[in-house]
């Protein structure tokens, strides 16, 4: 497993630590052994005594990973896309967001957080918001996909997935998984969710079971912390956590297919105040796909083409 950086392989960032200037920064925490390795690895690579626990990690809004680890992306080959900007529309900056996915002219945007996360519906053409419901104060709102008139949506680490009715988003049952939820996409009769590993999920679109699993590789390597997922004819996009990067995979064999490379979106000042890419919705127009991102002041319109 290829590691970006001891912080990236321990952090998630998702509700966590208030940061200076009163940002709300997230945290995901995978294992308890956070802190053993804080203060083991710096001893055993780079030869320090120093640790404790007010050691802070990357924070939110810093992009992507270690400057090491940018190989990866160029290697192979797959063609390298990027992201064309057609048309740019505003986005409520204060939205973590989590999932996103567009139905007959409406936008669904789940987003994250502990007593914060929502599920909304926005009218593309407007620009306003037609339903909103709150998640009770316990969950972590994440991933989101239309089937039908209803809706599945994640929670991140509570193992519980929300069955809704799509045009009124009130909850109808929910169904219980194993691990965390980040993505979710619905593809040729079966869900596919991502867990931040380098494995998608298959999943029932009725009952939420699981149906199977597939391993995500690019140029034969895994391809870890998959995240954010939209389907569109037989591909998986998939945002790829604390990078600029989306991917399309092949569901079948989970062969990395293209990488995208969705950076300068947004100018210096606002990406200052933003957090990472995470957020993709494919439109009614063909090729062309919604990017935002958690924080983020704007969404974009864009079609991938070669770099």
């Amino acid at each position: 497993m290829r590691v970006r950086n001891w912080w990236a392989l321990f952090d998630r960032f998702r509700g966590g630590p208030v940061a200076a200037g009163g940002i709300h920064f997230g945290t995901r925490r995978r294992r308890s052994t956070r802190l053993l390795v804080t203060c083991l690895v710096p001893l055993a690579i780079l030869g320090t005594a120093r640790c404790g626990t007010s050691q802070q990690p990357q924070q939110h809004g810093d992009r992507g990973g270690d400057q090491s680890e940018q190989g990866l992306w160029h290697g192979g080959s797959v063609p390298h896309l990027r992201a064309d900007v057609i048309h740019v529309l505003p986005h409520d900056p204060s939205s973590f967001t989590q999932g996103l996915e567009t139905n007959s002219g409406t936008l669904y945007e789940s987003t994250g957080k502990r007593g914060e996360s929502v599920l909304r519906a926005v009218d593309l053409t407007s620009g306003k918001e037609t339903e909103r419901v709150e998640l009770p104060s316990r969950f972590f709102g994440e991933g989101l996909t239309v089937v039908g008139d209803r809706i599945w949506q994640l929670s991140w680490k509570s193992g519980t997935a929300f069955l809704r009715d799509r045009a009124t988003l009130r909850q109808e049952r929910r169904a219980s998984y194993d691990g965390e939820g980040w993505g979710l996409c619905s593809s040729e009769e079966r869900l596919v969710m991502s867990d931040g590993s380098a494995e998608l999920t298959f999943r029932d679109p009725n009952t939420f079971a699981e149906r199977g699993r597939v391993k995500v590789r690019l140029g034969g390597e895994p391809l870890e912390e998959l995240n954010e997922l939209e389907c569109v004819d037989g591909s998986v996009w998939a945002n790829v956590w604390q990078t600029d990067r989306i991917v399309r995979i092949d569901p079948t064999s989970g062969r990395v297919t293209a990488v995208v490379n969705a950076s300068g979106l947004l100018d210096e000042s606002a990406e200052s105040e933003a957090g990472v890419l995470n957020g993709i919705a494919a439109t009614d127009a063909e090729g062309e796909f919604l990017l935002t991102g958690k924080y983020w002041p704007k969404m974009f319109r864009v079609r991938f083409v070669p770099e």
